[in-house]
């Protein structure tokens, strides 16, 4: 108990630092939203309208710093991120929240095939150790991990959507469907997605694996595995209660991470793809300069890491007794 207390003391300090870098960085970039905005709209303001948009965007340069910085803890703590200058006048909770389902579905959904995948074949790749699984596997999805993650995105959209035009070539959804929770919809974006999940189980299966696999040697030379095994048990309890409960442990931490950064999206993946998620959304802020966006896009991803991490930790206390003993 005292561990996930101290655990979590430190998340709350390294949350405050993430909300308090949030704030600063966008007011230390070079360039005025504001102007930018107006420069977009092509139109000329008076000063006043100059200043009510930047009281919208709590960007008052009547206050100081640190008056803005606590009505911006303020926002924060109401759900209010501001408004969006790529998206003007729509806020930007509206903007996340359209793509982050889209994100949350693809990328999430991906990510955790690819640990189940990955784990399962990597403890039995160090449990056959040798065999034909082991020596057919481990490199094939080592090169296919060496593949960069966008190129490998490339030649599935040529070979498969534009040669062979078994999948769609981009987008999220068909264009003449309205967007909703039937069946016909669900379906069409589930068809949109395989490639672009197909893409990330690839590139990602690999690192999954290995990282399986050579802890789980080292675990089976272990005394209690050796004992398990004088004992007569099972070669599946075996293989699932003494082994692979101990050597999925570093898997763990990599694996609360890149759930962390499923909130962010795979950007590139989805660009190629013009997927409406996350990423494609931040990309589009960072070109168009929406500093509100990108802020409550970073924060995001930073909120979801920390609270992935935590949750690592939990599990950390759950199977290994040591952690709890630490504590």
């Amino acid at each position: 108990m005292r561990y996930l207390l101290r655990r979590i003391g430190f998340y709350l300090v390294a949350l405050w630092v993430a909300v308090t870098l949030n704030f600063l960085i966008p007011r230390l970039m070079p360039g005025d939203p504001v102007l930018l905005l107006v420069a977009k709209l092509q139109g000329r303001l008076d000063p006043h309208a100059i200043q009510g948009l930047r009281l919208q965007f709590g960007l008052d340069t009547h206050q100081s710093l640190w008056t803005q910085y606590l009505n911006y803890l303020n926002d924060l703590a109401h759900g209010n991120f501001g408004l969006s200058i790529n998206y003007y006048p729509t806020p930007v909770s509206e903007v996340i929240g359209s793509a982050l389902i889209w994100t949350l579905v693809l990328v999430g959904l991906s990510t955790i095939l690819s640990f189940i995948i990955g784990t399962t074949l990597g403890a039995i790749a160090a449990w056959k150790r040798g065999s034909w699984f082991d020596t057919t596997f481990s490199p094939l999805l080592t090169f296919f991990q060496g593949i960069p993650y966008f190129w490998l995105a490339l030649i599935l959209l040529y070979v498969l959507a534009f040669e062979f035009k078994w999948f769609p070539i981009y987008g999220g959804y068909s264009t003449d469907l309205e967007p909703g929770f039937t069946s016909e919809f669900i379906l069409d974006a589930a068809y949109h997605a395989v490639l672009p999940a197909l893409t990330i189980i690839i590139s990602s299966v690999a690192g999954w694996m290995l990282g399986m696999r050579n802890p789980m040697i080292a675990t089976l030379a272990e005394d209690y595995v050796v004992m398990a095994q004088a004992k007569g048990l099972s070669e599946r309890r075996i293989l699932i209660t003494y082994a692979a409960r101990n050597a999925i442990l570093p898997n763990i931490t990599g694996f609360a991470i890149s759930l962390g950064f499923v909130i962010g999206g795979a950007l590139l993946t989805e660009f190629i793809f013009s997927y409406p998620g996350i990423g494609y959304i931040l990309l589009q802020a960072v070109q168009a300069e929406d500093y509100p966006l990108m802020q409550a896009v970073f924060l995001i991803i930073a909120l979801a890491v920390l609270i992935a991490n935590f949750l690592a930790d939990v599990l950390y206390v759950a199977l290994d007794p040591r952690v709890r003993q630490e504590g």
